[in-house]
């Protein structure tokens, strides 16, 4: 009887540590969101979305607003400075650049600079120039905001983009073949490695990513390939963010904000 007993307990055992690893979320609000595309919140818990070809800012009942009738769908809007804020509209081949209140403070239209210029990646570097990825040429390069005229210095990529993402001082993206990589401001280029199958990513560093699969959030390390759960409430979600270890979930009609700590 002991030894059953005691083979039970055993077992009940290994089957705990056999459980995967889990990051649990925990959550901290949630709100109503009418948006038909997400794009991020920032340090000051203002979201930023699009509605009917309008982009918004948003917070509480504190709302600006900035639309463009002539460009159409925004593809992709960098808010790493809220002072600066950068709208792709990569089916006109123009970026866009507002204030904090959404006024607009310069169109660039890489059509009109360049026949042979057409962007499909681009984001604000540092020293007020932008990240600009020729398709045509397949180069990465930068523009400084006052002379407009973008200056390409890296190899030519052999694959194209999947998805990318840019601060300051480097670009990443990943290919079609789901390598990593990333570009300094002096065109070095290092591969970072391969990263799982994903639905949605986001790149967080060199080293770390956190990316959606079958409506599932993961946070993986491309150095110890561990790949860790995040445990959240929604079961299926459009979008997702992390900023400053707040993790922001958009659902098709609200948004949901957990705290969740990374290794």
């Amino acid at each position: 009887m002991k030894k059953h007993i005691f083979g039970f307990v055993l077992f009940l055992c290994l089957s705990g540590l056999a459980q995967p690893p889990t990051i649990s979320g925990i959550l901290m609000q949630r709100e109503p969101l009418d948006a038909t595309m997400y794009f991020d919140t920032d340090a000051f818990s203002y979201h930023y979305y699009q509605k009917n070809n309008v982009f918004i800012k948003q917070k509480g009942k504190e709302v600006y607003q900035y639309k463009n009738v002539a460009l159409g769908k925004i593809t992709f809007a960098d808010i790493q400075n809220p002072l600066k804020i950068v709208l792709f509209f990569e089916g006109f081949n123009t970026v866009v650049t507002l204030d904090n209140q959404l006024n607009e403070t310069q169109v660039i239209s890489f059509s009109k600079n360049n026949a042979s210029t057409l962007v499909t990646a681009t984001g604000l570097a540092s020293q007020n120039r932008l990240w600009v990825f020729n398709v045509l040429s397949m180069q990465l390069g930068l523009m400084d905001l006052k002379r407009g005229v973008p200056i390409y210095f890296s190899q030519p990529f052999q694959k194209n983009i999947r998805h990318y993402e840019s601060n300051y001082n480097y670009f990443y993206w990943i290919n079609t073949d789901n390598r990593l990589y990333y570009c300094d401001l002096f065109g070095k280029i290092t591969d970072l490695g391969e990263v799982p199958e994903f639905s949605q990513i986001q790149i967080l560093d060199t080293d770390k990513i956190l990316y959606s699969f079958n409506n599932r959030l993961y946070f993986y390390s491309l150095s110890s390939k561990n790949n860790v759960e995040i445990d959240i409430a929604e079961k299926s979600f459009v979008k997702f963010k992390i900023r400053d270890q707040f993790l922001f979930i958009f659902t098709e009609n609200e948004i949901s904000k957990y705290q969740i700590n990374l290794p």
